[in-house]
Formats: structure tokens, sequence, C-alpha cells
């Protein structure tokens, strides 16, 4: 199966990631917004080691994480998409969906557009049963798009995250999850 390069929704474009994607990538990675629930900012080099392994990952599994282009708005607010974790905890393998746009762009749907075009791709095309997503408890943002794409709070799978030191105090992480049956529930339903 050949996969595509891009998916369109009513306002975005997910798309692979070019060259000239590297210098917002690392102005988003080094905004304390942005960042807030990550481990901390991201220096110019270590954003671009960051978008080379997403490069790497679409090559590798022919899906990743998809540069978000808002056409007549701007050539890249961020990313959208699935991804596969690379530490291990007890719900992995999977695949999980994720997003990190630039705070001028939040507020306004774009991360639950996109999140709700990543998930219909991976139960559409990839075939996928189950997509996850995590975060800090505290992440209300990101939690409220898992909550409005349909996932669901899983709280006995709530884990330590396995990156971070213990008593390091982003390291509790909640564990979302939605299934194809759920998905395609939702998609009848609208």
């Amino acid at each position: 199966m050949t996969l595509p390069r891009e998916l369109r929704t009513e306002r975005l474009c997910l798309r692979w990631w070019v060259e000239d994607d590297r210098a917002p990538f690392a102005r988003l990675n080094a905004d304390a917004r942005v960042v807030e629930f990550l481990p901390g900012p991201l220096s110019r080099q270590e954003s671009d080691a960051r978008a080379q392994r997403i490069e790497a990952h679409f090559l590798e599994q022919g899906f990743g994480l998809w540069a978000v282009e808002i056409p007549g708005v701007t050539r890249f607010a961020g990313f959208i998409g699935l991804s596969i974790p690379r530490f291990e905890v007890p719900f992995t393998p999977c695949v999980e969906i994720g997003w990190r746009l630039d705070a001028d762009y939040w507020n306004r749907g774009y991360a639950t557009e996109g999140a709700r075009a990543a998930l219909a791709f991976g139960f559409e095309s990839l075939h996928l049963e189950a997509i996850v997503s995590y975060t800090v408890p505290a992440n209300a943002r990101s939690r409220r798009v898992m909550e409005k794409i349909g996932m669901t709070h899983a709280p006995r799978d709530d884990f330590d995250h396995p990156s971070l030191p213990e008593g390091h105090p982003l390291r509790r992480h909640v564990f979302y999850r939605i299934d194809r049956a759920a998905f395609i529930g939702l998609r009848g339903s609208r």
C-alpha cells in the first residue's frame, strides 16, 4: 500500500516535512509556553535532531507526525500525527497520537481538527485496532483535545514516564485510548 504524503482537512494540510520547517520548529521548541509540560526547551541542534527522527519515522513506518500547514495563514504551525513510542511500558508497543502547535495557533480547534484526521488515517488506512495518547495530569489543553476526539482516560494505565527520573515533577502521565469500534461509533453519530 502506498501511503499519502499529506492529509487535508477543511482548514489544514498535514504533510511530510521539508527543510524549511526546521527554523519555525526550533522557535516552537524554544517557546516556554509550548514546552510547559515537556522536560524543557530544546536548542536548535536538539530541535533539528527531533525533526530528523520524525522524518526517519515516516521513511521507516510510512506515517508519522505530519507538519501542520494552515493554507493562507502559515507554512508551519507545528505537528500532529501518529508515532510509535521509543520506550517500554506495559501498554507498548502501540501507536500514539500527538500534537505540538505554536502558541499563536492555540484555541482555534486546529489540534482537534488535525487529530481527528490522524485518527481516521490510523483506523481506516493503517487498520489499527487502538490508538493511545498520554500527557502529564496538569496539561488540561491536551487532555481536552483527547476527550474531544473521543479518547477516554484509562486511570488504571496511568504511568510514570521511564525517560524521566524518579521524583521529576513531569514523570507521572495520564493515559488515554480509543479503539476502532469507538471511533467508528463516533463517526456514525456525526
